[in-house]
């Protein structure tokens, strides 16, 4: 069967991923090179080799028990660094060690390489109130370890070379978590990620709920993110609509804020026509086949004082990933009376619905190869609830000129081992530059830590 242009937009995908083709397969299919397909032949070289992860002895417990693959670009290479279990987010220290953050645990570990490819482990932090984010910052000259625990957000002063936190100062105090009261220990999003810019602070708040009117009445707002000075005071609310704004930081050398986002689950089919081809109108049902593609997870330069929709309207991303209008949430806007839709600020790019991107880095100063800096990554941790799982893998978009966000480019999938089955040995969490031609990755599923190293920069 010849397979032409218009044969391929009637096949049964949705639109947003038909978009996403790409560039050899744009030009085999005589489609013009035009808007995100031109954006593509800009993009650095993907995840094309399978390669044996390599793992030193005394991390070889499961699921290193048995030979494992991941796959990744040529000219890279992929280790484990250390066990840590449940390592959730990361910070390079200044002086090249590593902090990894295990909120299940309440600890902080720090990871000092030796330059000989051994690591020493020490318990930098402990007893903690499920520490997440962690982010180093200088002030007048003074350097400081940020770190957000569920309920409240602390700092301590860093001293080169220290391996404990030493004492710590709550700045942020009475965040919402799971212990509020009111809330009856259930939050579904509890763990909170910071960013600092200059003298501010950034606190994601996420939701407690998928869809609720609860967290749009509370106070501080949930599904949002405030602003406070770096000292702690002066909060106040910056945007709002964001359900859970994972992984959110400044692009270097600007004051640009972004964020990936988890949008809802289980979301209504929002128009009076038959979607699943029965010759009955699906207005307000929830069925699988639609769940599979909506809403897309997000990819968000935030403004000050912006409205994403949350829980009332919803990204459509059935026209592009890119400028996606909203459709009112069936469950909890259906006349639109109670947000308008038509009126809120566009997110900036659509990600592969319900792929859960989390952590999420620039690359501009990371000190990989040129093709792969004017960027940023993110962890895609991996739906629960699609027919068919997606995510489990990490994935980078770069920038074009003109400062738009082109279509995503696999740097490490294989984690997840039978996509019919949902079978998987690993779930990446994030991953940061480690300033030498590489990015540490983490994966709470299987408590590890990896370095993705580019050949090349790591023999210098």
């Amino acid at each position: 069967m010849k397979i032409t242009p218009s044969l391929l937009f009637k096949m049964p995908m949705p639109l947003v991923w038909r978009r996403m083709l790409p560039v050899h397969l744009w030009c085999i299919l005589g489609l013009p090179l035009t808007g995100a397909a031109l954006a593509a032949t800009d993009s650095p070289p993907g995840a094309s080799q399978s390669v044996q992860v390599r793992v030193p002895d005394e991390a070889a417990s499961a699921p290193f028990n048995v030979v494992r693959h991941l796959t990744i670009p040529k000219e890279f290479s992929i280790r484990v660094v250390a066990r840590v279990a449940d390592a959730r987010f990361m910070a390079l220290v200044p002086n090249g060690d590593l902090l990894v953050s295990s909120p299940g645990k309440g600890s902080i570990t720090l990871l000092r390489p030796d330059g000989q490819g051994n690591i020493r482990s020490f318990t930098f932090a402990s007893g903690l109130h499920h520490p997440h984010d962690i982010v180093f910052h200088a002030l007048d000259g003074k350097q400081y370890v940020y770190i957000a625990e569920s309920n409240h957000i602390i700092r301590a002063p860093y001293s080169r070379g220290q391996t404990d936190i030493g004492t710590t100062q709550t700045i942020v105090g009475g965040l919402p978590d799971a212990s509020s009261p009111g809330l009856k220990g259930s939050y579904g999003h509890q763990l909170k990620n910071i960013a600092l810019h200059g003298d501010k602070l950034y606190v994601s708040i996420a939701s407690t709920c998928n869809a609720c009117l609860s967290d749009t009445r509370a106070d501080p707002l949930r599904g949002a993110i405030y602003e406070y000075d770096a000292n702690g005071e002066n909060g106040r609310l910056y945007a709002k609509g964001l359900r859970n704004a994972e992984g959110i930081r400044f692009k270097p050398d600007t004051n640009e804020l972004w964020a990936v986002v988890n949008s809802r689950d289980n979301i209504a089919y929002p128009y009076h026509k038959d979607w699943d081809g029965d010759g009955k109108d699906d207005y307000g049902k929830v069925m699988q086949s639609y769940v599979d593609g909506h809403p897309p997870d997000l990819l968000v330069k935030v403004r000050d004082g912006g409205n994403y929709g949350w829980p009332f309207c919803n990204p459509n991303p059935d026209g592009g990933p890119n400028g996606m209008p909203y459709d009112p949430d069936v469950q909890m806007n259906p006349d639109g009376d109670k947000l308008d839709c038509g009126k809120i600020d566009r997110v900036t790019k659509g990600i592969e619905p319900h792929s859960a991107p989390l952590g999420m880095s620039f690359l501009h100063e990371s000190g990989l190869p040129a093709p792969y800096r004017n960027a940023l990554v993110t962890a895609l941790h991996g739906c629960w609830n699609c027919s068919a799982p997606n995510g489990h893998k990490i994935v980078l978009f770069p920038f074009s000129k003109d400062g738009s966000v082109g279509d995503p480019v696999d740097l490490a999938t294989g984690w997840l081992s039978d996509e019919k089955t949902g079978r998987r040995w690993g779930r990446p969490v994030t991953a940061i530059p480690n300033g030498k031609g590489g990015l540490y990755i983490s994966d709470d599923y299987s408590g590890t830590v990896y370095l993705l190293q580019h050949d090349e920069a790591g023999r210098r």
